[in-house]
């Protein structure tokens, strides 16, 4: 049967054709993840029986109608996906599935990293490359009986993060900051990654990390087979948690982890309370970690973030601005206003 299928490239451009793949996701219970840049569509006899999506470098809402289920389809789509981000010069891979999925990647050359059970399954399309970063992690460990780290977004650095790293490094030894890997932020990552370095240089036993795909990004993390909003959040700290403390946490001899207080966002103040359960859960295979809250720093009795400072740039407030954030991200957000930039409106959410 397979011979009489027809297999298409969409771009997300294509309007018409990307309308017939939402109705048909749809009816296979699937959202469309908007971030899909291309999709690989099946067509038989011209009706749309099976498709798959790549996203930078996952693997994303692949889908096969009932009736073509059986015929090997399945694994025929996966390896046309694949070749499909080879020929896109990817070639690391990721995808986020439902658990019943796993036996068939596991065919194309895909590896489990993380689950929820009976929910979904992380997998990737190497072995040991998950090891051997966390080997390179193990080289940049320093001494000392506590060691910190603190994962942060940082869009853009403000006063506040910049008090949580004092903060964090004034109760350890040493101290681990990650910037999370992502370019779905208001600012670009190697100009947060600049900022976060500048303004944090003269603060002592201190390393600034380079984001890596193993500390989730909810930018990537997938929704379109997953209902429920809590059950999403659920999945996420769930996955982006175990990674962390099966296999970066160990690698640098992290003890305790750093967050800000959260009074803003409920989704964020929620992971930070899944993450003090998760981290010292002592049904996982990894050692303990201790989370440590930190209130916010305040500024004429409110909390700093990085919202505030977005949401004074669209109003071009550069005085308030400054006193905000450090003095190298002022002179970035001001070079932004004087050249007379855009700023959408966007959401008040921050994931610090």
């Amino acid at each position: 049967m397979l011979s009489h299928c027809v297999f298409a490239q969409v771009k997300r451009a294509e309007n018409r054709k990307m309308a017939a793949i939402i109705q048909f996701l749809r009816s296979n219970g699937l959202n469309i993840d908007t971030s899909i840049e291309v999709f690989i569509t099946v067509t038989r006899d011209d009706h749309l029986i099976a498709c798959g999506g790549i996203a930078g470098n996952i693997i994303k809402c692949v889908a096969i109608s009932e009736s073509a289920r059986g015929e090997g389809l399945a694994l025929t789509l996966a390896t046309e996906l694949i070749n499909l981000a080879y020929e896109r010069q990817t070639t690391h891979l990721f995808i986020y599935t439902k658990c019943e999925n796993e036996a068939l990647f596991r065919q194309c050359g895909f590896y489990p990293l993380a689950r929820v059970p009976g929910m979904m399954v992380l997998m990737e399309n190497d072995a040991t490359r998950l090891q051997r970063y966390a080997s390179y992690l193990t080289t940049l460990r320093q001494g000392g009986s506590k060691t910190g780290c603190i994962v942060m977004n940082a869009n853009p650095f403000t006063l506040g993060h910049r008090y949580l790293i004092q903060q964090a490094t004034s109760q350890c030894d040493w101290l681990h900051v990650f910037l999370v890997k992502e370019d779905t932020s208001r600012f670009p990552y190697e100009d947060r990654l600049a900022l976060v370095r500048a303004g944090t240089a003269d603060i002592q036993r201190l390393t600034v990390h380079r984001g890596s795909e193993y500390l989730i990004s909810r930018a990537t993390f997938p929704c379109y087979f997953i209902k429920e909003q809590g059950v999403i959040n659920h999945c996420y700290t769930e996955i982006d948690l175990q990674i962390f403390r099966q296999y970066l946490a160990p690698a640098l001899g992290i003890t305790h982890r750093f967050v800000g207080s959260e009074p803003f966002c409920t989704v964020t103040a929620g992971y930070n309370r899944d993450m003090r359960r998760c981290l010292s859960d002592p049904a996982m295979d990894a050692p303990a970690i201790e989370m440590v809250e930190i209130a916010r720093l305040q500024y004429q009795g409110n909390a700093i973030s990085a919202s505030w400072v977005r949401q004074l740039l669209v109003k071009k407030q550069a005085e308030l601005i400054r006193q905000l954030v450090p003095p190298s991200t002022f002179d970035y957000l001001q070079q932004m206003l004087t050249a007379d930039k855009h700023f959408c409106s966007e959401s008040a959410t921050e994931e610090t």
